[in-house]
C-alpha cells in the first residue's frame, strides 16, 4: 500500500485533515500509537497523562441522545490517545451520570481516571453526596474526591481521609476557581497535605505562578488545572489571527494546543482538564500532551506574542 495514501486515509478517520500529513513523521506516529505525556502524582508516584477532560456544562446534557451520541465520541477520541482524567462535581448538573453512563458504553470503563467532587455542608451531607456521586458514576471506588471550592473543608478532610483509609477512595483533594482563593489553598496544602489540588491557571492568568504552583510542588500535591482557555476569551482574542512560524519547533498546530503546552510546560503542573463536547476539539487538546514542552525562555516569547494580540 502506498505510505503516503495510507497516512492520508489514517488521519482522515481520526479527523485530523490534510495538514497532518506535514507534521513530523515521529509526531504523527506517536499520535496515533496513543503516547502522551505522563506526570506522577506525587503521594504515590502513579504515573497519569497530561491532558484530561473537565465536564463543566459540557456533559449537562441529560437524556438527551443526540448529544449524549457526541460526548460518546469525545470519550473514545480521549481513551485512543491515551488521556484518562475526567473530572466532574455534583454542581454540574447531570454530568456525572452522564459522564458514568456513557463510560461504561465504550466498553472500557476502568480505563478512565474518576475524579468528582463534595459540594455540600456537614459530615453525613457530605457522606450522602460522596456514595450518590460514586454511584451516578459507576464507581465501587472512586479515584478523586475534592473538596469543591473548599466548601466546609475541614468537615470534608475528615470523611476524605477516612475514605481513603478505607480505600473507598484513592486520593483526596481540594479547589477553587478564582485568583483571589489561591493563598486560601496554599495555605490548606501546607497544613493538611491533600493529593491533589486544583484551580485556575493559564497563559493570561498567571496568578498562580506567584506562589501556588511552587507550594504544590514543596508539599508534593497533584496539580490539576480548570480554565485553561479563560472560558473562551482566549480564543476570541486570537479569533483569525495565525499561529507564530515558530510554533513548528513545538509542534503546537492550534491556538489550544499554543495555550495548553504552555500550562504544561510548567513542571508543577500534574493535568490540564479543558472541558469540550466537540470530538474534534477533544482530539486537538490530547495533541498537545505530544511533543516538545516550551523552555523558560519560550514561555516567555509564547506569552509575550499573546501581549501583542
Amino acid at each position: 500500500m502506498d505510505i503516503i495514501k495510507s497516512r492520508r486515509e489514517t488521519m482522515k478517520v481520526f479527523g485530523l485533515g490534510a495538514a497532518s500529513l506535514f507534521m513530523p513523521i515521529h509526531i504523527v506516529d506517536d499520535f496515533l500509537s496513543g503516547k502522551m505525556l505522563h506526570r506522577a502524582i506525587p503521594s504515590s508516584k502513579e504515573q497519569i497523562p497530561v491532558v484530561g477532560l473537565g465536564t463543566w456544562q459540557t456533559f449537562d446534557v441529560g437524556y438527551a441522545q443526540e448529544q449524549r451520541n457526541v460526548l460518546l465520541e469525545v470519550l473514545k477520541k480521549m481513551h485512543d490517545q491515551g488521556g484518562k482524567v475526567i473530572d466532574s462535581s455534583p454542581m454540574y448538573g447531570n454530568s456525572e451520570s452522564v459522564v458514568g453512563d456513557l463510560t461504561q458504553q465504550t466498553g472500557y470503563p476502568n480505563h478512565f481516571f474518576y475524579a468528582t467532587k463534595v459540594w455540600t455542608q456537614g459530615k453525613e451531607a457530605g457522606r450522602h453526596q460522596i456514595r450518590n456521586s460514586m454511584a451516578e458514576m459507576g464507581r465501587k471506588q472512586m479515584d478523586l474526591i475534592q473538596i469543591h471550592n473548599l466548601m466546609d473543608f475541614q468537615t470534608h478532610v475528615k470523611t476524605l481521609r477516612t475514605l481513603k483509609d478505607e480505600k473507598i477512595i484513592r486520593y483526596w483533594g481540594i479547589t477553587h476557581y478564582v485568583d483571589s482563593a489561591h493563598e486560601r489553598l496554599a495555605s490548606v496544602i501546607k497544613d493538611e497535605r491533600p493529593d491533589f489540588v486544583q484551580f485556575n491557571y493559564s497563559i493570561g492568568s498567571r496568578n498562580a505562578e506567584k506562589s501556588l504552583l511552587d507550594i504544590a510542588a514543596k508539599y508534593g500535591t497533584a496539580v490539576l488545572i480548570n480554565r485553561p482557555f479563560e472560558g473562551g476569551s482566549l480564543f476570541r482574542l486570537t479569533r483569525n489571527k495565525p499561529l507564530p512560524n515558530w510554533c513548528d519547533e513545538l509542534e503546537i498546530r492550534s491556538w489550544g494546543q499554543y495555550f495548553l503546552k504552555f500550562i504544561l510546560s510548567h513542571k508543577a503542573v500534574t493535568c490540564v482538564i479543558p472541558g469540550t463536547s466537540k470530538s474534534h476539539h477533544a482530539l486537538d487538546n490530547m495533541m498537545a500532551g505530544h511533543g516538545t514542552m516550551p523552555d523558560e525562555k519560550m514561555r516567555e516569547r509564547m506569552y509575550d506574542h499573546l501581549k501583542m494580540l
